[in-house]
């Protein structure tokens, strides 16, 4: 009888370790899911950013002058301003405006060890002066 015990505590213990490791799984598989979805959005808002930005400066690179670095920094930083959940940094370095966005995706599964949140990121860039 105590070898027939021993086996249901076995199987018991088993099967505990089967539903965390299931769990877990879950957890990558839905929590993975919904931080692509939050860095494929900071993607696509660092995109948005940086061509507002190259846009704002199309009058005067059509004209021939030089663009207005102030103004398609600004045209960026609207377009960053308007997602309040996802921040992001604007600056111009040798003539290409870069935007780098930073998002987070809450967990479902995943906060149940600890860890309610997955940070995303983004970034795009675009030439503000073509090369000559």
């Amino acid at each position: 009888m105590v070898a027939g015990n021993q086996r249901g505590v076995s199987l018991s213990s088993f099967f505990a370790v089967l539903v965390l490791a299931l769990l877990l799984v879950a957890g990558l598989v839905v929590d993975g899911g919904a931080q692509a979805l939050a860095a494929r959005r900071a993607e696509l808002l660092a995109s948005a950013a940086a061509r507002a930005g190259a846009d704002a400066t199309a009058p005067s690179r059509l004209a021939g002058q030089a663009p207005d670095v102030a103004a398609a920094v600004a045209a960026a930083q609207r377009v960053l301003a308007a997602d309040s959940e996802v921040s992001g940094e604007v600056t111009v370095v040798a003539g290409r405006i870069r935007v780098t966005t930073t998002g987070a995706a809450r967990t479902v599964f995943l906060s149940l060890i600890g860890i309610p949140r997955l940070e995303a990121r983004g970034s795009a860039e675009a030439e503000l002066v073509p090369n000559r």
